[in-house]
């Protein structure tokens, strides 16, 4: 039995991807069938004949004509373990078809068999030209993804301390990337003893990663473990791009949705993952089209999913850290030494939280203190006082999603109230909620803790008042710092450091509310001066501004 096969009732979960069945491992009609096999060659393949195999990049697609193929990952003793078997007019992928990153498992023919190849630039003339196909491929690659996220099928094992600042890190950066993985909590999980064991494993040496094709990576930084999961993807430096799109939050996503979508060569730069500062929300409740709201992972996911449906590459964990826009096409370098020629760049950075100005604070970042509250960071407060520093829709978002799991939410602002700063349906949610307490006119002054937090001290800003509990993880959600130190002077900034646009240097306005006092190069987002920080805002202007590129890149169509 396949191990996507839908679970017993007696955990029924609305969520789970597998009573999709229908849905995830589709049989095409024979309509379909055909005008796939129009894309690719029919090939007769033997019994154990392998397809494709894990840590291969650019697989090819396969609709089964005949027979049973059968998709695979290992174990760490080198046994194969099925994950699912495809049949007559089924087909074969997940996400990574539409990129060249590694795949996650391999396949091969169960019995003699007889497939279609569509090789990958095939696949994708066939996507962009036949949208019902198109449809049912990307629901299914989707769901294929969630099943093996969920049950960890193809990813690795995360050993180490649940509450390290590491482990925390590496979780992060598996979790916001949609890579399956499973996470042996040394302070909790009575596994851990057995792989510290086996792999003669100090304690200061972890976290570690396990690959099943026997990787082992200690404490890899984030770039690293990206490199051998093959998450990122090697540039060609005599490429120029149409457009080279900065940051991939929503901002970001909707420029490469739109840029890829019109036919511009797009690629995308993330340091970190798709989503920025909404890609950590629990759940965004008033963004338009998602009555029961989203996860802004959720919303970071499908949109990346629709840009590299439509072609745009993404260089994933990878910095910006210098824009040339002395010459032409623009140069922009990145952190591995990698460059990229564009002749167009679109600047959506965002911001990041600001950092409180307490004693002790940078030792405690990731080992108490969060930016963000999502289920992974949720599962370490548990039971526990919590506290959540901020008044914005991120704080509010946050402190909502935790009173479902802490043992009480403290919500400090330095201010009067929320009305001037948070959405009214997320003050009401506070001002009903039993285990919210909104502490107005009050700040963090003291810290304390050992290899992690364990006390949080605030004072009323008005009587001086002193409250210091016992507190393991903080929150903090404060202001916003732009991210545009890699500019190094190539922009004109306000005084907080953000982008201006819209105007020349002599103040005449400019073709585009977007556009810089460099030609072809344009701001949009939470990067931008005088945005509005919102989702939808950031959505928008990402979408808008490709006008403004394809009038730069060919003034003669506009």
């Amino acid at each position: 039995m396949s191990d996507l096969s839908p679970p017993p009732e007696a955990v029924y979960d609305p969520t789970d991807p597998r009573l999709r069945k229908e849905q995830m491992f589709p049989r095409l009609s024979q309509a379909m069938v055909q005008r796939i096999a129009a894309y690719g060659e029919e090939e007769d393949v033997p019994a154990g004949t392998v397809l494709f195999q894990r840590g291969q990049r650019g697989s090819d697609f396969f609709l089964v004509l005949d027979g049973l193929v059968e998709v695979f990952d290992v174990d760490k003793d080198g046994h194969p373990n099925v994950i699912t078997i495809h049949a007559a007019r089924q087909f074969s992928g997940e996400m990574n078809l539409f990129n060249t990153r590694s795949i996650l498992a391999s396949a091969r023919a169960a019995c003699d068999s007889k497939v279609v190849r569509v090789r990958s630039e095939q696949f994708r003339r066939m996507v962009a030209a036949e949208a019902d196909i198109s449809e049912i491929i990307m629901r299914a690659f989707i769901l294929r993804r969630v099943g093996l996220i969920r049950l960890g099928y193809g990813g690795v094992v995360l050993v180490g301390p649940g509450h390290s600042a590491d482990t925390l890190r590496l979780e992060r950066f598996l979790v916001r990337n949609g890579y399956p993985h499973r996470l042996i909590d040394t302070e909790i999980d009575p596994q851990a003893d057995g792989f510290i064991e086996c792999f003669q494993l100090r304690l200061e040496q972890l976290p570690v990663v396990i690959c099943p094709e026997h990787c082992f990576l200690q404490n890899p930084t984030t770039s690293e473990l990206a490199d051998e999961l093959g998450l990122t993807e090697s540039i060609d430096p005599t490429h120029v791009y149409d457009v080279a799109v900065v940051g991939a939050g929503p901002a970001g996503l909707a420029a490469a949705v739109y840029a890829a979508s019109e036919g511009l060569s797009t690629i995308v730069v993330e340091g970190m993952a798709p989503g920025g500062q909404a890609g950590t929300s629990s759940k965004i409740e008033n963004y338009l089209g998602f009555p029961t709201g989203i996860s802004g992972q959720a919303l970071a996911g499908r949109a990346q999913a629709q840009a590299q449906k439509f072609g745009a590459r993404m260089a994933i964990s990878r910095h910006a850290t210098h824009l040339d826009c002395s010459v032409q096409p623009y140069q922009l370098k990145l952190d591995d030494g990698q460059a990229i020629s564009a002749r167009a760049v679109i600047v959506a950075t965002g911001a990041r939280y600001r950092k409180l100005a307490v004693p002790g604070y940078a030792r405690f970042e990731g080992a108490g203190i969060h930016y963000a509250a999502t289920a992974m960071e949720g599962q370490l407060c548990a039971n526990e006082e919590v506290v959540v520093v901020g008044g914005g829709n991120s704080a509010g978002q946050a402190a909502v999603f935790l009173s479902r799991i802490a043992a009480h939410v403290h919500v400090l602002v330095r201010s009067q109230g929320l009305a001037a700063t948070m959405s009214d349906y997320l003050v009401q949610r506070i001002a009903q909620s039993a285990e919210i307490t909104l502490h107005t006119r009050s700040e963090i002054v003291g810290l304390e803790g050992d290899e992690r937090l364990r006390r949080v001290t605030w004072r009323h800003r008005d009587t001086g008042e002193l409250t210091t509990r016992e507190i393991s993880n903080m929150f903090v959600m404060i202001g916003a710092e732009p991210n545009t130190d890699w500019l190094e002077g190539c922009l004109e900034l306000d005084g907080k450091g953000f982008v201006l646009t819209g105007r020349g240097a002599d103040g005449v306005p400019l073709e585009s509310p977007f556009a810089t006092t460099k030609p072809g190069i344009y701001a949009v987002g939470d990067v931008r001066s005088g945005s509005v920080k919102r989702v939808a805002s950031s959505v928008g202007e990402g979408s808008v501004v490709v006008q403004a590129v394809h009038h730069y890149l060919h003034p003669e169509n506009c």
